[in-house]
């Protein structure tokens, strides 16, 4: 491999390093100012003091947001949900991927499957129809209004075929000449080997469970089932701030403020996903990246 050393070179590569960095700072300094007003006394973030660094520093935002009921009622909420979605989100993205990695010789109507799920990307029903189906069904106010709607997340099941396909079909010619059928070749072969994928859309399943807050609003009548997204959208985005009025036997409104308490919330909302990703990031970038180009 040829190394390219002329100034022009280098000069593009420094330029490259400031704007990646400049586009990072503008990324990451929203959240370090959000952690430091969650951190600072009221007085403080209500002024607009607050930069990067906590000003009078107190955890009462902290302690005041984990002792609500309502809060750990949306955490659980959104638990069950991650807890049930994703595994049944996988399975469904897994069986329907398999059979449609198949050439038409082998699966002759996989065309067909495979346009019927394309048009669900480009086309739905709307609002009105999916909450008619889902009153229909009798599964409002249930956890299951928050997973059976998306159950078959189409733009993964592409991802994860297109992936198939890049396998070697040697390796599967090999297992059927030794006796193997389909789903052993399918547990035992193509999900081994296909780590990067599986963890790539198992991030972006998570993600969208743990993300999304518009269905339980739509779908859930009662506020003590709203999952924590639902929750957060209530009194972060619309501002509530009865519920710190209402509760003032419980904490001294003195060292919080609606701002404080909110950063906070934001801050432990994130928390998970900020944690997992660093972990899953390799494997991210690795499965969207894999299958995308054939020889």
């Amino acid at each position: 491999m040829i190394r390219d050393n002329s100034l022009s070179r280098k000069l593009f590569v420094v330029f490259n390093y400031i704007l990646l960095s400049l586009i990072a700072l503008t990324c990451v300094l929203p959240l370090i100012q959000v952690i430091a007003i969650s951190f600072s006394s009221p007085e403080a973030a209500t002024a607009g003091f607050v930069k990067l660094f906590p000003v009078d520093f107190t955890t009462a935002a902290y302690e005041y947001v984990l002792g609500r009921e309502e809060f750990f009622n949306s955490i659980l909420v959104t638990l069950k949900r991650v807890g049930i979605g994703i595994p049944l989100n996988m399975l469904l993205t897994i069986l329907i991927a398999y059979p449609l990695s198949k050439e038409s010789k082998v699966f002759r109507s996989r065309t067909f499957y495979a346009w019927l799920f394309v048009i669900t990307i480009l086309f739905n029903g709307g609002l009105i129809p999916l909450y008619m189906v889902v009153k229909a069904t009798n599964i409002l106010d249930t956890v299951w209004a928050l997973i059976l709607p998306g159950a078959v997340p189409v733009f993964n099941v592409i991802l994860l075929l297109n992936f198939f396909r890049g396998m070697p079909k040697e390796l599967e010619e090999a297992a059927f000449i030794d006796g193997a059928g389909h789903w052993t070749v399918l547990w035992r072969i193509y999900l081994p080997l296909s780590i990067p994928a599986i963890a790539t859309i198992t991030l972006l399943t998570t993600v969208m469970h743990w993300n999304s807050w518009f269905d339980g609003l739509i779908f859930m009548n009662s506020p003590d089932n709203y999952p924590l997204q639902s929750y957060m959208q209530t009194t972060v985005i619309q501002q509530n701030t009865l519920s710190i009025i209402n509760d003032s036997g419980s904490v001294d409104l003195s060292k919080i403020s609606d701002r404080t308490a909110r950063a906070a919330q934001v801050i432990l909302g994130a928390l998970p996903i900020l944690i997992a990703y660093p972990f899953l990031q390799r494997f991210f970038v690795k499965g969207i990246v894999l299958g995308s180009v054939k020889e």
